[in-house]
């Protein structure tokens, strides 16, 4: 347990119109996961279980090693959600009092290192600022007080790819001491791709894997066939397929193993976007 950030086991949220269904995952120590999923899949849902924001039906959620209601925990934890939660009329110098107050292990020239780093001006309002300065001036606050662990929901979404790209180098230095994690929900596929070490997919309130981000990039691929050359493949060589207007598409976990076995069907690299569209339009299922 002591080598996880969190341990996520059988967790249970029933909301009428959707149910969070037994999920369980890790996340390890030193490690960036990447939590994928379409809108409404549960993402944010399991984020705010994790935070103790919301109350859980059942299961249970370690942070640490501890139970996450604890509030020593959430010191320990930097948050960022897509929306900037500071007033308006407050300006990048007024945060800095407010939380050098509220965090004890608060490191005011990290922050205003990372303030001129992303161009974030000390004297005007929030309320003048684009959305990526917003978003940019709370993920430098999420990052100030030294969290251990960062858990950001959509954080990125807002930033153009400059921005975005910067940012992302900054959470891999974070985790360069093999002691921080980062847990980060985003529906661009493209960043998570870069920068995580594990990705989890959730679809309709259920886990579908969780998978080290190298071998479905490296090893997952589409084959692209005929009808008639469908009929000749085992179904246990893919994992779920689909009828499209010109051909039939399988989803292949081992794409080098899939064009030896199948030398006259094409088989294309595989996107972490293109991974989760397959499950999401309704693919069927081998054996279904």
């Amino acid at each position: 347990m002591e080598n996880n950030s969190i341990v996520v086991q059988g967790l249970c949220k029933n909301f009428g119109d959707f149910l969070l269904d037994n999920i369980s995952f890790e996340v390890p120590k030193g490690r960036i996961v990447g939590f994928i999923g379409e809108n409404g899949a549960g993402k944010s849902t399991t984020i705010n279980l994790i935070l103790n924001g919301l109350k859980k039906d059942s299961g249970k959620v370690e942070v640490f090693g501890m139970d996450n209601a604890i509030s020593s925990v959430k010191s320990e934890i930097g948050v960022v959600f897509d929306e900037c939660n500071f007033h308006e009329v407050f300006n990048a110098k007024d945060i800095e009092k407010i939380l050098a107050g509220v965090y004890s292990t608060w490191d005011n020239s990290m922050y205003r290192r990372y303030l001129k780093q992303f161009n974030i001006p000390l004297n005007k309002p929030i309320g003048s600022f684009s959305k990526g300065m917003k978003m940019k001036l709370s993920i430098i606050c999420a990052m100030a007080h030294k969290p251990k662990l960062l858990i950001l929901d959509e954080a990125t979404t807002g930033l153009d790819p400059v921005a975005r790209d910067e940012v992302l180098n900054l959470f891999l230095e974070f985790i360069q001491d093999e002691e921080h994690s980062l847990f980060f929900s985003s529906h661009i596929t493209s960043d998570i791709e870069k920068i995580a070490d594990y990705v989890i997919f959730i679809h309709q309130g259920k886990i579908v894997f969780e998978e080290q981000k190298d071998s479905l990039i490296y090893n997952y691929g589409i084959a692209k066939c005929s009808q008639e050359q469908f009929t000749s493949i085992s179904p246990g060589d893919y994992i779920i397929s689909r009828k499209t207007n010109v051909c039939m598409e399988c989803l292949v976990t081992d794409k080098n193993a899939f064009r030896k076995k199948y030398k006259n069907i094409i088989v294309d690299n595989a996107t972490l976007e293109d991974i989760m569209l397959f499950y999401i339009k309704g693919g069927i299922p081998c054996g279904d």
